[in-house]
């Protein structure tokens, strides 16, 4: 019988690079949180080999594709010879920030767990997450979290309360950033490449105390830096969205996504009308109540 399981999307209310590692990636500190915009995946056994189809014909279904590339790491590692069928119902963008591909493969591996009765427990899942990409630990729990290191470190938080009843308004303008792309910039941007730390503690500690008028001036970006030079159309989302009464407005991760939180949905979906008079309905737009 097969298995569906929903894979949320993601933005990041901080962002904080804290310099460059001696292994080439950046150290960090991040503040991440789902969003119920979701890609859908389907999985059954089939076979002795990986049989993948997705909904977006411009998307690899081999290894090239990190779902793939998720189910050919758990089948090796849980020594399992059985082959599975896998269909991956795209509605998230990709080169977004939005961490739509990183939740697909998180996705893969809870539910291939599943589907093979869990002969893997989740410290092992967690260790191939981490082996697979930075953002993908994040996507194996359910609610917000604190990634540091390279992003993989995840430290699971509660719920912020004072982001009941809120909305929030994702809009992707139709081009990608891509994230070496982004990262390599950074050297141009030496205050953003190195931070100062704590910033997400301190964003955490604000949502923690219903404190969202204080916790909106610490929402931050570093990748903002050589995105926004480049790409000033996101800059005039953001000016869009502050005009329009947004309680905050951010691109989230390495981009070109950009996220509004509004009071409301029925805010959300007012603005989000009046965004597409003023910029046009040809671009990926999403208005959705934050919580999964």
């Amino acid at each position: 019988m097969a298995l569906e399981k929903q894979s949320p999307c993601k933005v990041n209310f901080l962002l904080n690079l804290l310099g460059k590692r001696p292994d080439g990636f950046h150290e960090l500190e991040t503040l991440i949180h789902p969003v119920p915009v979701c890609d859908r995946l389907t999985f059954d056994r089939k076979g002795t080999n990986i049989e993948l189809t997705c909904s977006d014909r411009h998307l690899p279904t081999d290894s090239r594709n990190l779902v793939y590339r998720a189910a050919e790491l758990f089948l090796t590692t849980a020594e399992i010879k059985d082959g599975v069928r896998i269909h991956l119902e795209k509605n998230v963008p990709t080169a977004a920030g939005l961490g739509g591909g990183s939740g697909d493969a998180a996705v893969t591996l809870l539910g291939l767990n599943e589907l093979f009765s869990e002969p893997l427990p989740k410290t092992k899942l967690f260790e191939l997450a981490a082996s697979l990409g930075s953002d993908i630990p994040f996507f194996l729990q359910n609610g917000p979290a604190i990634g540091t290191g390279r992003g993989e470190q995840i430290k699971a938080l509660e719920q912020f309360t004072c982001l009941t009843g809120k909305s929030i308004i994702l809009v992707h303008p139709g081009f990608g950033i891509s994230t070496p792309w982004a990262y390599k910039q950074m050297s141009n941007f030496p205050e953003a490449q190195n931070g100062k730390p704590g910033r997400a503690d301190k964003l955490a500690a604000l949502l923690s105390k219903d404190d969202l008028a204080g916790a909106a001036k610490e929402f931050y970006n570093s990748l903002e830096a050589p995105a926004l030079k480049k790409y000033p159309l996101l800059v005039l989302f953001q000016e869009f969205f502050r005009e329009q009464g947004a309680m905050t407005t951010l691109m989230s991760g390495s981009g070109s996504a950009t996220f509004a939180i509004m009071e409301s949905q029925s805010k959300a979906v007012n603005v989000l009308e009046a965004f597409k008079i003023k910029f046009g309905d040809k671009m990926w737009l999403a208005a959705v109540p934050l919580s999964v």
